[in-house]
């Protein structure tokens, strides 16, 4: 289990790094990509899961959650919940490694940077209106499809042997691309309890300049939807042996 716990740690890292990188990068000021907009962050993201999901499998888990609603699912599906809390531990941890080095890969920038909302939106999600049903419901959904579309790519039904060796983490980028292209305009579709938790405890422990809270009274959307899509998606899976 330790080998695995590693693997998701590594693989979180990466995943935050290259994640709220991408996000940092448009949005700071005197970055040479800033203004560079949502598809290049939908991108980014994209691209950071299939780096992370090869980081995780190369540091030893095969799993290669990096997401505590991914872990959950599967655990709601399979009816083995024994990885759910070491997973979630390795992951938030390596979430706020990956955030760490965000922040230190920008460093100058965030005293460029006056407003404290577009530094937050570096670590964590916010909503672009703010209901919480609403927003809890976009998290659900987004996670929801997440869920069942690794499950649809590596099922048996579509190809016996599943993807061929290596493609799978390409296929799982593709279908994040896809929802943040369609879906992520409402909440910044976190889809990952350990993508917005760890990177928002950072934010509010580093030294930004100028800062606002860390948002805190709305952390709980990010966390609980994504697990409450993650869990109806295992057991639509399970109901349809997918």
């Amino acid at each position: 289990m330790g080998t695995k716990c590693f693997g998701e740690f590594v693989g979180t890292a990466v995943l935050i790094l290259l994640g709220d990188g991408v996000v940092a990068n448009v949005l700071l000021k005197k970055s040479k990509a800033q203004g560079a907009g949502w598809i290049a962050i939908a991108a980014g993201w994209a691209f950071a899961v299939v780096f992370g999901v090869f980081a995780a499998i190369a540091c030893g888990s095969p799993d290669a959650a990096l997401n505590p609603a991914v872990t959950f699912g599967m655990a709601i599906e399979s009816g083995d919940f024994s990885k759910f809390v070491p997973f979630f531990v390795a992951q938030v941890l390596g979430a706020m490694a990956g955030a760490f080095l965000v922040w230190l890969h920008f460093l100058p920038h965030w005293r460029e940077t006056e407003d404290p909302g577009t530094k937050l939106a570096c670590f964590s999600t916010m909503p672009a209106i703010r209901i919480f049903g609403a927003n809890l419901l976009s998290e659900i959904i987004g996670t929801f499809v997440l869920l069942v579309g690794v499950a649809v790519i590596f099922s048996k039904r579509v190809a016996i042997g599943g993807p061929v060796a290596g493609l799978g983490p390409f296929l799982v980028g593709v279908l994040v691309w896809a929802i943040g292209l369609s879906l992520g305009g409402t909440t910044g579709y976190a889809i990952n309890p350990a993508r917005d938790l760890g990177p928002r405890i950072v934010h509010s422990l580093l030294p930004l300049g100028k800062k606002m809270g860390s948002g805190w009274s709305y952390a709980a959307v990010p966390v609980i939807g994504p697990l409450i899509g993650a869990g109806v998606a295992g057991l639509f899976v399970r109901l349809a042996h997918l």
